[in-house]
């Protein structure tokens, strides 16, 4: 009988566990930013089923430090932003964005203009954040073979203008 209980609460242990861990995995992970996604302030992709919440960075010596999971935005001319995010996390399928495909970012509408892979030694930041006559998005992530420490060979640099 003593055997018989020690059993059941094991048993009721490994459900609980199970359930528990389950949870965390399906809610968890999500995080927060996919719960509270707000089209007003974040950036969405439905061509390639991105809703992600934005957040503004600062250059520090020279950088900009990428959020984990979420995307990172930095302007420092006029009509001109630069949103970035991991290849591996964030904008894992941003590589499947099309010329034309619509986007929203902080509520306005947008259209894909160019999408293009260059290698990171070609990427030229001023002319990427330079000023615009109409409102312009860069989308900028990691491309290319893996360098080690979140860093890569290429970027792919996406362009959307203002509908």
């Amino acid at each position: 009988m003593e055997l018989r209980k020690r059993w059941d609460w094991r048993k009721l242990f490994v459900i609980l566990y199970c359930l528990v861990f389950a949870t965390y995995m399906i809610v968890g992970l999500t995080g927060a930013e996919a719960a509270e996604f707000d089209v007003e302030t974040g950036l969405y992709l439905p061509s390639i089923g991105l809703m992600a919440n934005v957040t503004e960075m600062e250059l520090k010596d020279r950088r900009l430090n990428t959020p984990d999971t979420i995307v990172g935005s930095f302007s420092e001319n006029k009509n001109k932003t630069l949103l970035v995010g991991h290849s591996s996390t964030i904008f894992r399928n941003l590589n499947n964005i099309a010329v034309g495909d619509k986007l929203t970012y902080r509520g306005r509408l947008y259209r894909v203009t160019s999408t293009e892979v260059r290698e990171k030694k070609d990427v030229n930041m001023a002319k990427i954040l330079k000023a615009e006559k109409i409102d312009t998005l860069i989308l900028m992530t990691c491309a290319g073979q893996d360098l080690g420490g979140g860093d890569a060979s290429h970027r792919l640099i996406v362009e959307a203008v203002q509908d």
